[in-house]
C-alpha cells in the first residue's frame, strides 16, 4: 500500500491524484483554540496554484480550499480537520497513457503496484503537494503564538539548455525563533526528521543543515560553534541543530532539486509493454519547481516543527 500520511502527533493523511475529482485530507491532533486565517491559508496555496510565469503549468487549478470538519467560528475544536480541494483541469492524455515517461513515475510503479498506464501513476504528481500547503499552513498558524517563522528562497536555478528544455533549482529555507531542546539524539533527529520531509517533495535531490556539503572541507578549528559565557554562539555552522536537538538558533537547510523530466523536446523511451516509442511532454507541465515548491518547502518545515512542539509536551 502507498504510504499517505506523515507526521507523528500533527498528522497528515491525504488522498486524491492528478487525474481524479478532488484532491482531500485530515489532519489530526492539531490543538483546539488555533485561530484559523483562511485568507492566509489561501494566500498559501496561490503561492503553489499555477500562475501566468512562462515556466509555470499552463493547467488552471484555482485551488478553493473547503474545511468540513474542525474548525467553528475560525478556530479548531481539537478535532481531526478534514478538507477537500476540488481538480478544475483534469485532462488525460491519450497519446502518452502508455508512455513510460523517463525520470518520471511510469517505471517504478508498473514494477511496484503492477500499473499498466500513467493513469495509475497519478499520486505521484506535484498535484498532491496541495494537501501539504493546506496542513502546513495550519501548522503555521498554530507556531505563530511562539513566535516562529518559516521564510524558503530560490537560491539558484540551472539553465536550460534549449527551448522545451527544462531546469532545476536550489532552495534555501530559514527557521527562526525555535527553542532549544526540539528533536531526539538518536534516531528521531530534528535534522533527519526534517531531511526525511525535504526529500519526500517530489523531484528534490539533495538535502543539506547548516555548512552541509561543504563542512567536509573545513576543519574542525574553522567549523565548531563556539560559546561565550552567557552561552550564545559566535557562529551558526551547525544550522542551529547539534546532536539532532536545536540549540536555539536559527534553523537553516538547503534542498535541491532536479529539472522536472517533462520535457517539451522529443525523447526515446518505451512504452508500458517495452516498445520502442517517442515522447514528448506538453505545456501541461512547469519547467522548473521554483518558485511554486517555496510553499511546500516551507509546509513540510512547519509540520516537522509542530510535530516537535507537541511531542516535547508529552
Amino acid at each position: 500500500m502507498l504510504n499517505d500520511t506523515f507526521g507523528i502527533i500533527f498528522r497528515l493523511t491525504d488522498e486524491g491524484d492528478t487525474h481524479g475529482p478532488s484532491m482531500s485530507g485530515v489532519i489530526e491532533n492539531c490543538p483546539a483554540g488555533v485561530a484559523i486565517d483562511e485568507g492566509f491559508i489561501q494566500a498559501e496555496l496561490a503561492r503553489r496554484a499555477p500562475s501566468e510565469d512562462a515556466n509555470s503549468t499552463k493547467r488552471k487549478e484555482p485551488d478553493v480550499v473547503e474545511f468540513t470538519s474542525g474548525i467553528i467560528n475560525n478556530l479548531t475544536t481539537g478535532e481531526p480537520i478534514q478538507f477537500k480541494i476540488p481538480n478544475r483541469d483534469v485532462k488525460v492524455n491519450e497519446a502518452q497513457k502508455y508512455v513510460i515517461k523517463p525520470s518520471h513515475a511510469s517505471f517504478v510503479y508498473r514494477q511496484k503496484y503492477g500499473a499498466k498506464s500513467n493513469e495509475e501513476c497519478g499520486r505521484a504528481s506535484a498535484r498532491q503537494t496541495v494537501c501539504r500547503v493546506v496542513a502546513g499552513a495550519i501548522a503555521k498558524l498554530y507556531l505563530r503564538q511562539f513566535g516562529i517563522t518559516i521564510t524558503a528562497e530560490v537560491l539558484s536555478t540551472g539553465e536550460p539548455s534549449c527551448e522545451g528544455d527544462t531546469f532545476g533549482a536550489k532552495v534555501g529555507c530559514r527557521i527562526s525563533n525555535l527553542p532549544a531542546g526540539l528533536g531526539e539524539p538518536v534516531y528521531n533527529k530534528f535534522s533527519a526528521r526534517l531531511a526525511f520531509a525535504m526529500m519526500s517533495i517530489n523531484t528534490a535531490k539533495g538535502f543539506e543543515i547548516g555548512e552541509g556539503f561543504a563542512a567536509a572541507d573545513m576543519s574542525g578549528s574553522q567549523y565548531n560553534d563556539t560559546q561565550n559565557p552567557d552561552f550564545s554562539f559566535n557562529s551558526n555552522h551547525d544550522g542551529g541543530v547539534q546532536a539532532g536537538i536545536t540549540n536555539g538558533q536559527d534553523v537553516y537547510f538547503k534542498v535541491a532539486f532536479k529539472p522536472i523530466p517533462s520535457l517539451q523536446l522529443e525523447q526515446q523511451t518505451i512504452d508500458f509493454d517495452g516498445n520502442p516509442v517517442v515522447y514528448k511532454a506538453n505545456e501541461r507541465n512547469d519547467k522548473c519547481v521554483a518558485p511554486r515548491v517555496l510553499p511546500v518547502v516551507e509546509a513540510m518545515a512547519a509540520m516537522v516543527v509542530a510535530d516537535f512542539m507537541l511531542l516535547r509536551e508529552m
